[in-house]
């Protein structure tokens, strides 16, 4: 379910940066920003419990990034 509604989000975020370049970081960084609460919070289990909780949200908050500069990169290379 949670692995869905990153992919989801992922996709959202490169249609928007592919269609409107500079309003598509405002959703980006809001969306890294509750990632890092998570990220924050599994961290605080004690021991390796702690990385393994807080992984899910680090790989997540990458794809995020990954897709919105894929979209302006995208963007980027479109002869218009």
């Amino acid at each position: 379910m949670v692995v869905a509604v990153v992919i989801g989000v992922c996709v959202v975020l490169a249609v928007l940066a592919f269609l409107v370049p500079r309003l598509s970081r405002h959703p980006e960084r809001g969306t890294q920003r509750s990632l890092g609460v998570g990220a924050r919070a599994g961290g605080k289990a004690p021991g390796v419990l702690g990385k393994l909780f807080s992984k899910p949200f680090h790989s997540s908050s990458r794809a995020v990034s990954r897709s919105g500069s894929a979209g302006r990169r995208a963007r980027g290379h479109m002869p218009f």
